[in-house]
């Protein structure tokens, strides 16, 4: 059992974050668990031994494996258990920092940091990882490249999905924090997972194996709920920067239901039939040809519509090598939920 002492002054700087790099290096992992082969139906590599992310992993291995992603710096760098590199998730400056804010941040990692978490991420890997081993030598030259990768597997496998994933990463907090406002911070810690507890100005957590106390970390606690961090929790404790915890949100077991919509006649009058139509396909990402095919629309006229859609703040795209996925914004959804039946 791991152990972290509060102060009233670390209670005080507690707080809240939403983190893009917690999102990436979880959902990595929880897709390299199941392995990078093309499933065999039934079989224990197949989407349904994660059947809460089953959706979402079968619409995003294909795109990683025609990226390379399976064999490239993330693949060496997040194992399918054990520690994960502390560089790869600083403190979040504020409570929703965008990716950029975050690689910054990566970027400016020190080299001896950087060599720090190899080396103690050796003891987690089997067999060779010849790109970690590039990057031991010149984390400077390498650091640029890593975080390449993180853009393109972002645009890839969480941006499309951002406006859902963030719905339920902001109930969360929403939430948390209200159950501090009035019941204090003791129903906060009981209530976040089964392996963390509170008690006599401790956090307590079970089975961690790795030394959590306020003589290896800084000041307060950033909590970090996750639509990937089930079912453990994951911390990240380096001075002095605040320790952080990242936890399951609630509300992941709905994340990727199918919603399914009829624009009302108001939404269809003052959208036009066509794109109203086009935002109700948009539950999943899709590209100008897959919602061409499913519409009826000619491909020409679905990319009219979507950019009209999109300059109206309602559809967002993502580059996926030759091809463009698009997807409703937070905006869309709002829009849809409370005016559909």
């Amino acid at each position: 059992m791991a152990e972290l002492a509060f102060s009233t002054s670390d209670l005080a700087q507690m707080r809240f974050a939403v983190s893009p790099m917690w999102e990436v290096v979880t959902s990595f992992r929880l897709l390299s668990t199941g392995g990078w082969d093309p499933p065999r139906p039934g079989s224990a590599d197949s989407p349904a031994k994660h059947p809460v992310h089953r959706r979402w992993i079968e619409q995003v291995r294909p795109r990683m494996m025609a990226a390379g992603l399976d064999r490239g710096w993330l693949a060496e760098l997040i194992p399918p258990s054990g520690y994960l590199p502390d560089f790869l998730n600083p403190a979040p400056a504020g409570p929703a920092p965008t990716l950029a804010v975050e690689l910054a941040d990566i970027l400016a990692a020190p080299d001896e940091q950087v060599r720090k978490d190899l080396d103690h991420l050796k003891n987690h890997r089997d067999g060779s990882a010849p790109q970690l081993k590039t990057l031991y030598a010149d984390p400077e030259a390498c650091l640029p490249r890593v975080a390449e990768e993180i853009k393109t597997y972002w645009e890839l496998a969480l941006a499309p999905y951002w406006a859902r994933i963030r719905v339920v990463l902001d109930a969360d907090v929403f939430h948390r924090a209200r159950q501090v406002a009035e019941y204090g911070a003791a129903r906060l810690f009981s209530d976040l997972h089964d392996s963390v507890s509170w008690d006599d100005n401790a956090l307590r957590l079970v089975r961690r194996q790795r030394t959590l106390s306020r003589k290896t970390a800084g000041a307060g606690l950033v909590l970090i709920p996750s639509a990937f961090a089930g079912p453990g929790v994951f911390t990240r404790v380096r001075k002095p920067q605040p320790p952080q915890l990242a936890y399951p949100a609630r509300g992941v077991g709905s994340l990727w239901d199918t919603r399914t919509v009829t624009p009302s006649s108001a939404i269809a009058a003052v959208l036009g039939r066509s794109r109203a139509l086009l935002l109700t396909e948009l539950d999943a990402p899709a590209s100008t040809s897959e919602l061409a095919h499913r519409t009826g629309i000619s491909a020409a006229g679905v990319s009219q519509h979507l950019t009209a859609l999109r300059d109206a703040g309602l559809a967002s795209a993502h580059r996926t090598g030759r091809s463009v996925l698009y997807a409703r914004t937070a905006t869309a959804e709002s829009l849809l939920a409370g005016a559909c039946p």
